[in-house]
């Protein structure tokens, strides 16, 4: 098997998740990983001498994700089937429905937040290497963690119950 082969066979499934979680569309995610791979895999010989080939990858998917999204996201609307069409209902990354409400958070956050928190919380990244992989300074990546968290908890916080109405 090729080295560029085995970088794929070893990276598709973290690039895809990575997609996935920052563009929350399956078959958005999809394309970016392969637009991405396409990009690394012209580049090669070079990205084979890196020495992290796979954080190369992952800034290129991100980049792509953040700066092509509402580009793509116009583009898929015009491509949506048309309402009450049947559509596959199928969890491209496993044990997600067991964190539904997680996941709906932070499919409401923008997608410099989102992008910021799949980075360091769920590809365990530093503040360096997320800054790194954005092409933005460690502030950012503090600030945008520190509003996407805040937003998230507030999301995932339950309501308070109103005075003066019946409760249950």
């Amino acid at each position: 098997m090729s080295e560029f082969k085995q970088f794929v066979v070893q990276h598709v499934d973290s690039l895809l998740r990575t997609a996935y979680l920052i563009t929350w569309d399956e078959r958005e995610a999809e394309d970016l990983v392969q637009e991405c791979l396409f990009k690394v895999a012209r580049r090669w010989p070079r990205v084979s001498s890196m020495d992290q080939p796979a954080a190369y990858a992952r800034r290129i998917l991100v980049n792509l994700a953040i700066d092509a999204g509402p580009h793509r996201a116009r583009r898929r609307r015009e491509l949506e089937p048309v309402l009450g069409a049947a559509e596959p209902s199928s969890d491209p990354l496993g044990l997600l429905h067991d964190r539904a409400d997680l996941m709906e958070a932070l499919a409401g956050l923008p997608r410099e937040q989102r992008a910021v928190l799949v980075l360091r919380y769920f590809n365990d990244l530093t503040e360096a290497q997320a800054a790194t992989t954005l092409g933005c300074s460690e502030g950012t990546v503090k600030s945008r963690a520190s509003r996407g968290l805040t937003r998230l908890r507030e999301a995932l916080s339950p309501l308070p119950i109103e005075s003066g109405g019946p409760q249950p």
